[in-house]
């Protein structure tokens, strides 16, 4: 009864704070600016019918050609979130911008997140107890964020029923309350209305809900609020070519491996980059160097000078991926507060269930594996509250991502106690440093960094910040019912074992997929299906078709196996037997699209497998769910 009490005792202070947010939550919102020639120029791009994304070759070219008199205005290091809304914002304020990733686009923590675009309901908790208007500041900024997100990528972003389950009777008040300030607070950025269940409807709406908790006590009711879900590869994906479409030279598989110097005054001016696809070294010359690397920034900052003292603290979160009847279709479960005080969510994702996460301390490295302690720490947290025997041999696919939290000296090793808010660092030798942060927010971190380099470097931008209101590609002209046209208009020409190509239809379940994963471009994808014979289906289980690998080599800069199964689809962390069952016909037609000769094969077979033995899945795992048949 503890939390009860509390909100009892802080109900004066909800009080007020409701009232102040009721007025805050009046104001009219700002009006989208129009006209804006960044923004129209680049919706333009987008809307043309035969735009393409400047070839790697081209990207390289423009890096190379850089000059200690012809410089780059910004040079960024590091292809996740934060890397490549960097690009995308500074390509859209006309300034000369190139992008380096050692690995692929989201290859690292931006691919390993837990998928939810959180509008910061935890922060209203702290602001509601702790009285604290900088939380409450931080509820608004998320929120905002969100909607934002949601808008500029609807194909790839969707609002999500979350449950909370009580078990207790006052925890149905509290909740409630707490989930309708959380109503009053997100204004006219509420996703929906949170509302309450009874026991016997929350049944209907999450069959495989426990009746009974692990501590013998009985369900009393649910609350229900609704937060922001994405597939955060592909958002990733999509700020990188979009930045590409904006001006921006963007390069993966491109490593920085030493910083340039001035040499009178000591200030970087660039950077060493080795094309880890060709070997070939260059350097690129830019005013200034934005270094986003994640959980690898101290790595750069070392480059630039020996002693700088760390920032990052590392921290490790897990996630485990289950068969599809763990959780209902539309809707999610958070457990509150599992035995040590952490919260485990339990979500459907591109057709499974996806349940995480873990927070300790971790070490750095390129491919993080889940412990086995962590995955049993997940799985026997969601079975005290599913009917479902929580099996180890269920997991499917099982990944860690590691979190790059900026360091809090008090913090004494406690992850749960160390900043999540982003931070920037102004170099004295000129380097911008942004480590921090969360995916909801990766917008407003990237324009911080960009303003920061404008002032660092003397940057000259044509325009203000416009990514508010910039659709990434894919976005624009979005229409949830595309896929009934993409179904009706196109067909699936496959090849058979013999060579003859045979039509088939294009399902609900390929549109479906095509449209939420490519959005406007989805008949571009269909397109290739139904005229290059590219119609079959990849794997078991899954509306994956060989069309894709083909036009994200063309399109997405999709330049190894590992770069589709992992990010431009997501087979390896849904399924790593579907993701090794794909794996032949994949390398097979990214080998035409790139002219890989038989070693370079044979060394992505090698790269690839060995990529899938991270995740830790069963090996007794062989759940299909019948949904999609294969025609082979």
């Amino acid at each position: 009864m503890g939390a009860a009490r509390r909100m009892l005792k802080h109900s004066a202070a909800w009080g007020a704070l409701i009232g102040g947010i009721a007025i805050v939550s009046s104001q009219p919102v700002l009006a989208k600016e129009r006209g804006n020639g960044a923004v129209d120029s680049l919706r333009d791009r987008m809307a043309a019918v035969n735009w393409t994304v400047p070839p790697r070759l081209v990207q390289e070219a423009l890096l190379r050609g850089t000059s200690p008199a012809s410089p780059l205005d910004l040079l960024v290091v590091g292809g996740g979130a934060t890397g490549c809304g960097v690009a995308l914002d500074a390509a859209a304020r006309g300034l000369r911008v190139g992008l380096v990733e050692r690995d692929d686009f989201a290859s690292g923590t931006s691919s390993r997140s837990t998928k939810l675009i959180h509008g910061g309901v935890r922060y209203l908790e702290k602001a509601v107890f702790q009285l604290d208007y900088k939380q409450l500041n931080l509820v608004f900024h998320a929120l905002d964020e969100r909607a934002q997100l949601i808008q500029n990528a609807p194909h790839l972003c969707h609002s999500l029923p979350t449950m909370t389950p009580c078990y207790q009777w006052w925890e149905i008040p509290y909740y409630w309350a707490g989930l309708k300030l959380y109503d009053i607070v997100a204004g006219r950025q509420m996703l929906h209305l949170s509302r309450y269940h009874s026991a016997k409807e929350s049944f209907e709406f999450f069959p495989t809900l426990a009746k009974t908790a692990g501590d013998g006590k009985t369900l009393k009711g649910t609350v229900v609020y609704y937060d922001g879900q994405m597939d955060d590869a592909r958002v990733n994906v999509s700020l990188a070519c979009t930045a590409a479409l904006a001006g921006a030279a963007v390069l993966n598989h491109a490593e920085a491996t030493a910083i340039i110097k001035d040499e009178s005054t000591g200030q970087v001016v660039g950077a060493r980059v080795r094309d880890n696809l060709s070997g070939r070294d260059f350097d690129v010359h830019a005013k200034v160097v934005v270094n986003a690397g994640g959980p690898f920034v101290d790595e750069l900052r070392r480059f630039a000078d020996k002693e700088s003292k760390p920032m990052i603290a590392p921290s490790s979160g897990v996630h485990v991926v289950l068969p599809d009847y763990y959780s209902p279709e539309s809707m999610g479960l958070i457990v509150p507060k599992t035995k040590d005080g952490r919260v485990v969510f339990m979500l459907p994702w591109l057709g499974r269930t996806v349940a995480g996460t873990t927070d300790s301390i971790s070490p750095i490295t390129m491919l993080p594996e889940p412990k086995e302690e962590e995955i049993q720490f997940i799985l026997d947290a969601i079975s005290d509250y599913v009917c479902v025997k929580v099996r180890r041999s269920d997991v499917m696919s099982a990944w860690s991502g590691i979190r790059p939290l900026a360091s809090d000296p008090s913090a004494n090793g406690d992850t749960s106690s160390i900043s999540r808010d982003h931070v920037i660092c102004v170099e004295p030798h000129g380097m911008v440093t942004i480590t921090g942060g969360k995916w909801t927010t990766y917008r407003s971190m990237a324009q911080d960094a960009v303003d920061a380099a404008i002032k660092s470097g003397n940057l000259p931008p044509t325009n203000a910040c416009v990514t508010r209101d910039l659709p990434l590609i894919g976005g624009e002209g979005y229409d949830p019912s595309c896929f009934a046209i993409i179904a009706q208009q196109y067909v699936r020409m496959k090849r058979t074992y013999g060579g003859k190509i045979i039509p088939g239809a294009m399902d609900t379940a390929a549109a479906k997929h095509l449209a939420s994963a490519y959005g406007g471009m989805a008949h571009r994808v269909a397109l290739i299906a139904q005229n290059e014979g590219l119609g079959k289906r990849l794997a078991h289980g899954y509306p994956y078709l060989e069309a894709e690998v083909a036009y994200c080599a063309r399109n997405e800069y999709c330049e190894s196996a590992v770069d589709f199964i992992a990010r431009r689809s997501r087979l390896a962390f849904l399924d790593t037997d579907a993701a090794n069952q794909a794996l032949p016909r994949v390398i097979e037609i990214l080998a035409e699209e790139h002219k890989w000769d038989k070693h370079r094969k044979k060394l992505e077979i090698s790269k690839a497998k060995a990529f899938l033995e991270t995740f830790k899945s069963s090996k007794n795992a062989q759940f299909f769910d019948g949904k999609h048949k294969m025609v082979r």
